[in-house]
């Protein structure tokens, strides 16, 4: 008998306490109708709000679903974020996305079934392709939006659409061998570099349409300090790749 293909999806969180819980939620339905296995991998970095002790109670309210939690101390960096969620991961496939509820999950279906029609190593989510999109954005925070991907897109020359994305698949192997190439990235720009070192790399790549929708609850981690590294990541990041 054939094997399922097991989906680790890692979920970086700091003060998402009113969103974790709809979060796995969402992910428990939309796995439910999928012939795959799954787990969830949340990587707190100490939330003041709360948002462990939350997981921790889901944990009991979801005893079906394999909700795993990584407590960290401290703010560490969006990027070690992910990779410590790695090493507790089993999954065939990495998914990561925010808990804001900004990636919404019904997309992981497109993700895998995207995946599997030519064998992709990588599936990014798009909000710049048709179908794809934002909603809840005023209109300077789109034109941020845009010239920040634009420029992204001008100095690496990737094979994605959305390289400030941060809603993607990876197959396992792939997703490895990116972070043991020398990443230099530790923060938001991590995901960008992700995707500018598989184009170098020669991975295959592939778009879905999303909508990315602003959160309703909590407040966003970006602000001056992540948009100054975001540009300096940026600069860096021309110069070696």
């Amino acid at each position: 008998m054939k094997k399922n293909s097991m989906y680790s999806v890692i979920i970086p969180t700091y003060n998402e306490r009113e969103n974790v819980g709809i979060l796995v939620e969402l992910l428990h339905e939309t796995f439910s109708k999928l012939p795959v296995d799954w787990e969830a991998i949340i990587v707190d970095d100490s939330s003041p709000d709360g948002t462990a002790q939350v997981v921790e109670m889901l944990q009991s309210c979801y005893p079906e679903v394999n909700l795993k939690l990584v407590k960290r101390k401290g703010k560490l960096g969006l990027g070690t974020a992910y990779m410590k969620g790695f090493e507790h991961s089993n999954g065939d496939f990495i998914i990561l996305m925010d808990c804001d509820l900004s990636h919404h999950p019904k997309y992981i279906a497109d993700f895998i079934e995207k995946q599997k029609t030519e064998d992709f190593d990588i599936v990014s989510g798009s909000r710049y392709i048709k179908n794809g999109g934002v909603s809840g954005w005023t209109w300077d925070r789109i034109l941020v939006s845009r010239v920040a991907n634009f420029l992204a897109n001008f100095l690496l020359r990737p094979r994605a659409s959305d390289l400030t994305g941060s809603f993607r698949l990876y197959k396992r192997d792939v997703f490895e061998a990116i972070l043991g190439s020398d990443m230099v990235s530790k923060g938001y720009v991590f995901q960008m570099e992700i995707i500018a070192r598989a184009t170098k790399f020669g991975y295959s790549i592939a778009d879905v349409p999303i909508v990315f929708v602003d959160r309703l609850y909590g407040n966003s981690k970006l602000g001056k300090n992540e948009i100054f590294g975001y540009i300096k990541g940026l600069l860096q990041l021309f110069w070696i790749l």
